[in-house]
Order: structure tokens, then sequence, then C-alpha cells
């Protein structure tokens, strides 16, 4: 009887939704279009994942980063090395952020790092610098090798260019910061590099700062694969 009234009762549901009886905010609604603007929602990160398969639907994504903001190049699928092919593939020059350096992403992470910025990072530098995220540093994304360097072992996300070593920040006002020299700042600063790995953690699959082990004392990985891990 009571797997019964259940049936009928998602019965119920998908045609309330199907009629419009019922509505779902975008964010919260799983097969809706991912845009930059929505308020990051748990159902986020599951729609980020499903744009890795889908080029068509990732780049539409990031094109709904208003104009001027973003600057970027769809690339074609290649293989850098034969053993680390790239596939759904962009190179970012700029965001809301200048790069020391421009670095090729799969085109989920691009749009995770999009989102990041404008949702928790530069909400954070305001909030807790008084200025914003002018550039961000960093030493890259795609290294084709095993899991710290090891030669026996699972791929790295960097194999597929799919996560973003984050070694430090510039901010509007002139500041520099970096994890290295920073990180155990008991002010604004620590207290900022904290805000931005933690913010980091709702958009992207894994983080990994100092406090997870010393090969990343220096930086924050920033990757796409499981669901947050946040250290």
């Amino acid at each position: 009887m009571r797997s019964t009234l259940f049936i009928l009762g998602l019965i119920a549901l998908g045609v309330a939704l199907q009629k419009g009886i019922i509505e779902i905010p975008r964010q919260w609604a799983p097969w809706a279009p991912l845009h930059v603007g929505d308020p990051i929602t748990p159902i986020t990160q599951l729609k980020l994942s499903r744009l890795a398969d889908d080029r068509e639907g990732c780049l539409a994504a990031l094109d709904t980063v208003p104009a001027g903001e973003l600057r970027y190049t769809p690339l074609a699928d290649y293989s850098p090395t034969a053993s680390c092919p790239l596939t759904n593939i962009v190179r970012m020059q700029s965001s809301d952020v200048a790069f020391n350096q421009s670095f090729v992403a799969s085109c989920p992470m691009a749009l995770a790092w999009v989102m990041y910025e404008r949702h928790a990072l530069q909400p954070a530098a305001e909030e807790i610098m008084g200025s914003r995220v002018s550039q961000v540093n960093h030493v890259g994304s795609f290294a084709c090798r095993n899991v710290y360097g090891r030669e026996t072992g699972r791929r790295s996300e960097h194999a597929t260019a799919e996560a973003l070593d984050v070694v430090g920040f510039q901010f509007e006002n002139g500041q520099r910061i970096s994890l290295i020299n920073n990180w155990d700042d008991e002010g604004e600063v620590g207290e900022f590099l904290r805000a931005a790995r933690d913010g980091a953690c709702d958009t992207f699959g894994n983080v990994l700062g100092p406090d997870y082990n010393a090969a990343h004392a220096d930086h924050f990985h920033m990757g796409m694969r499981g669901f947050r891990l946040c250290r």
C-alpha cells in the first residue's frame, strides 16, 4: 500500500511539474541548463559533472558570463602526448581576474572556476581584504603524469586538465599574498586564504591545500573529481 501511494505521489509530482503548477528554481533543477549567475546549490556540482561529455552544453554555460568578463578559446580535442589525450577543453586567458599565464582546462573546470570567482572568491576578498582580487597566480593545469608524479598508480587530474594549482593572489589595492608565505598568518590574510579554500569546495570536487599534506604546502589544488573533499 505504501509503495503504491509513493508511486502515485511521484506521478502527481511529475504532472504538476509538467503543467507548471510547481516551479523549481533553475539552480535546484538537475535538468535545467547551468548559468554562472545562478546561486551555488548541492545540484551545481552534479550539473558540472554532466557537462564533462557535453561540449556544446558546457560552452553554452560559459557563454552565460556577461560580455567582457571572460576571455577564453575553445580548443579542438588533441593529444599533447600519446598517453594523455585532451577532450572538451578550452584555453583560459582571463576572467574577472587576470592570470599570470593562460592555461588549458577542461570546459567544466573552466566553468567551475568562473562560478567560484563570482560566488566565493571575490565576495571573500571584498569582505575580508577590502579589495577585489585582480590576478590569480598559478603553476599550471595540465601535466601528463600520475598522482604525485609516481611511476605507477592512477592518473592525476592534471593529466586531463581537470585541475588548477593556485599559489597566490594579487589585489586591486596592490597587495600580494601567497600560500607558502601567508598560510599561517593569524590575521585577515590567513582568514582570506581559508575562505578562498572553503569557498572553492562548493564548485570543485576536491580542494587540497597546506592542511592536507606537505606536497600541497605552497598551493591549492582545485580539481573536478570527487565531491566536496575539502582539506
